[in-house]
């Protein structure tokens, strides 16, 4: 079955088919510039022309950057604010007329990654690290998805959240190295691995690709590998999540 993700960061939407049952992206991928501010109004438009980009009419998943209930926004995280409590499902829905499934998007990017990615069979707690304009986390036991698992919120020092420290946007905004960023990260890894104590680490999202310029700096005893999907593996998640959504009353 081929099905629409679309994969909402906080610097550019993307979008692309993506064949259901092989996990395959069968199209190149679109993309458009977040909008600023990232308000519903504005984000809705962007994310209905990545619809219509494709001349699409079926089902569309959608992962999106932050606590997701029941297609309900949880969290503003990086967004603007006017997002809190708002059902983000019904919202794409009027917008385009097509069935939306909304979950978070490393959620989305770790059940790719488990799915049909270097996880695929992997057991025990294992955690999914996306590196981003956030520090997105997907949660997976035994290969069952824990939603929800927002590891880049914790706080940290003088930041509300360490993910504004941590992340790849951090990386950029202050002209950091591989080097100089990656001891920002392992830091990261050492509250995640104190505070879960997963078997394995994954990390996905821009910086993944990268691995080999700061794989020195990550010195926890987690074992810690980047996902083979990288940046298409929020679009494959999302987009084979659509298929599992229950269908309304």
């Amino acid at each position: 079955m081929t099905l629409l993700g679309i994969d909402v960061g906080g610097s550019g939407i993307k979008g692309a088919l993506v064949n259901s049952e092989t996990g395959e992206m069968i199209s190149e991928r679109y993309r458009i510039p977040t909008p600023i501010p990232r308000t519903p109004e504005a984000m809705t438009d962007v994310i209905a022309k990545i619809v219509a980009h494709f001349d699409y009419k079926g089902k569309v998943g959608c992962g999106f950057p932050t606590i997701i209930k029941n297609g309900i926004c949880k969290a503003t995280g990086n967004l603007d604010k006017s997002w809190l409590g708002v059902n983000v499902e019904e919202l794409l829905e009027k917008k385009t007329g097509l069935d939306f499934t909304v979950i978070n998007d490393a959620d989305a990017a770790g059940y790719a990654t488990m799915n049909y990615g270097i996880g695929k069979g992997e057991k025990g707690f294992v955690v999914m690290i996306t590196i981003g304009t956030g520090l997105g986390s997907g949660a997976f036991l035994d290969g069952r998805l824990i939603p929800n698992f927002e590891l880049g919120q914790i706080p940290y020092k003088k930041y509300s959240k360490i993910e504004k420290w941590a992340a790849g946007s951090a990386k950029d905004r202050e002209g950091l190295s591989y080097k100089k960023w990656g001891k920002r990260f392992n830091t990261f890894l050492k509250y995640v691995e104190l505070i879960v104590s997963p078997d394995l680490i994954i990390l996905g999202g821009g910086a993944s690709k990268d691995f080999k310029e700061f794989k020195s700096k990550i010195k926890i005893d987690t074992k810690v590998i980047p996902a083979e999907l990288q940046n298409h593996a929020g679009i494959i998640g999302a987009a084979v999540a659509s298929q599992y959504k229950a269908k309304k009353a």
